[in-house]
């Protein structure tokens, strides 16, 4: 769009005499479907459209002033630093100005304006999205996660009618590209997958609701939407505009980071993502209906990005990549209805990984190595049991917590997900000391009595050793971490011998050389 053709107010907020304060000349105009963003150097202003999109709906004065005020209020929740206030703007004779005398005849969101190449996406293609900066990441989104707002009305976006009608929208505004870059048998079976969920997982559904996981989220928190300024992770740019894109099961949020970092080939990073924000929450049966949303963030990328195809304003090598763009991500959302974690963890799908050992002999750093090598769902005995208990994963647990009563919970439950997942095509590691007989004797049970034609279930027990002086160091230097077992439990420790059933399955690590060689072989 020329500059002529732009609206007279965003012609004026473009002369740097506009503002009350200095600006970096020239001043940047960045423009969306819905909105104007203008860049002047320590701030922005976000001046949206008169449009009215039926999910989306800015056409009048009225509107645009609320959905201003919504933006601002929603997200101080994430990015208060950045979101400054709602300025109106008058207008005198044919100037506009922010504030003065009379009615206001528009109004602009006001910012902080942050440096170029902060954003995640940004920092990803700087090689500089580590893994420790995800860790952060999922923390941080969990946190914003256990604030959300929950209530009935919130809950109700929960029903499965709600919650479908976005799908079958979806569904019906990509017929017309079947046979371009979505191809029939990907359309039918991707359909099939969540039709089937829908029709016939009520139960999991209504758990959803039940266990409070449909919250006030984000809506939108992609790469792109966070950003790394000073030092603090920013959620910014949520959606304030469309209630059932907001109240949403916190699974739904999470799946954009991850079908973002699966996208971009990384699937590593992924389930660093995934395994550490499921640790801090405590939910994983949220990996029940993950593959579900992470199929409809990346059938909606295919969807946006189709849009621009036979676009006569849009060059013809830019139509191409389009049409390559939208083709490999209504792939990955087919992918995603194939296997839970895409083709990441398809190969390993339904394995149960035992991983065994006494306290400080790197099961957990050997877990991590797993997980990411294979798309692996890690679980932690020791993150299960401060859940169990409802404590802190960084609050260190009392006497209690390690009684008998309380590690038999704890099995149990380690036992109950890893069932639970393996049967819906997960990977999974259970991560214990599994020091006892009794403890892995029920392993290979369960997992003998669930796997069928229609589960087939695969063990390997993973046992994790190094010499007492080793552990002893480590447990010393271990700092920040969710385990409370110090070097001094470690003589009474004893690891009970595998038995003739057990050592079919065994493996055994050297936790004092390179695990990831050795887990590789």
């Amino acid at each position: 769009m020329t500059e002529t053709a732009l609206p007279p107010l965003i012609q004026q907020m473009l002369q740097p005499g506009f503002y009350p304060h200095p600006v970096t000349q020239p001043i940047e105009l960045v423009q969306t479907h819905v909105s104007y963003i203008l860049l002047t150097g320590d701030y922005a202003y976000k001046v949206k459209k008169p449009v009215n999109f039926g999910f989306l709906d800015f056409s009048t004065l009225e509107k645009r002033e609320h959905f201003c005020h919504e933006e601002l209020r929603l997200n101080q929740r994430g990015a208060a630093e950045l979101y400054l206030e709602v300025v109106p703007i008058t207008q005198a004779g044919e100037r506009f100005q922010f504030g003065g005398a009379g009615e206001p005849v528009e109004f602009a969101v006001k910012m902080q304006q942050f440096p170029a190449g902060t954003l995640f996406s940004d920092l990803f293609e700087q090689g500089k999205l580590t893994e420790a900066l995800l860790v952060r990441l999922a923390k941080e989104l969990a946190a914003f996660h256990r604030k959300g707002a929950i209530n009935d009305y919130i809950r109700s976006f929960g029903d499965v009618a709600q919650i479908r009608q976005a799908f079958d929208e979806n569904y019906e505004q990509t017929l017309s590209y079947i046979g371009g870059p979505q191809t029939q048998q990907q359309f039918d079976e991707t359909r099939q997958y969540t039709d089937r969920l829908f029709d016939q997982q009520a139960d999991l559904f209504a758990s959803r609701v039940q266990h409070n996981w449909i919250r006030e989220c984000h809506g939108d928190v992609h790469l792109r939407n966070i950003a790394l300024w000073n030092d603090k992770i920013l959620l910014f740019d949520c959606i304030e505009f469309n209630e059932p894109f907001r109240f949403v099961d916190t699974m739904f949020d999470i799946a954009y980071i991850i079908m973002d970092l699966d996208a971009r080939d990384r699937p590593d990073l992924s389930n660093v993502f995934l395994n550490a924000y499921i640790e801090e929450m405590g939910d994983w049966e949220g990996l029940q209906v993950l593959p579900l949303y992470l199929s409809r963030q990346s059938y909606v990328r295919a969807k946006v990005t189709s849009f621009l195809l036979g676009d006569p304003s849009i060059p013809e090598a830019v139509q191409q990549e389009c049409q390559e763009t939208a083709a490999r991500y209504y792939r990955l959302a087919w992918d995603y209805t194939r296997s839970p974690l895409g083709t990441a963890s398809q190969a390993h799908g339904g394995t149960v990984y035992l991983m065994c050992g006494l306290s400080g002999s790197g099961k957990s750093t050997a877990a991590r190595i797993l997980a990411r090598q294979v798309g692996a769902v890690h679980i932690r005995s020791d993150a299960v049991r401060k859940h169990l208990a409802g404590i802190p994963l960084d609050q260190r647990g009392s006497e209690d917590l390690y009684s008998a009563e309380m590690s038999q919970k704890t099995y149990d439950r380690l036992l109950n997900l890893g069932m639970t997942l393996a049967t819906q095509g997960y990977p999974v590691i259970l991560d214990a000391k599994y020091d006892r007989q009794v403890l892995r004797q029920a392993v290979l049970q369960a997992v003998e009595q669930t796997s069928n034609t229609e589960h087939p279930l695969k063990l390997q027990i993973l046992y994790c050793d190094a010499p007492l002086n080793v552990r002893q160091t480590w447990l010393n230097q271990r700092q920040g971490d969710v385990s409370d077992a110090t070097a001094d439990l470690l003589p009474k420790q004893h690891m009970e011998p595998f038995t003739e059933t057990e050592k079919p399955f065994v493996k055994t690590l050297d936790a004092t050389q390179d695990l990831a060689a050795q887990l590789k072989r």
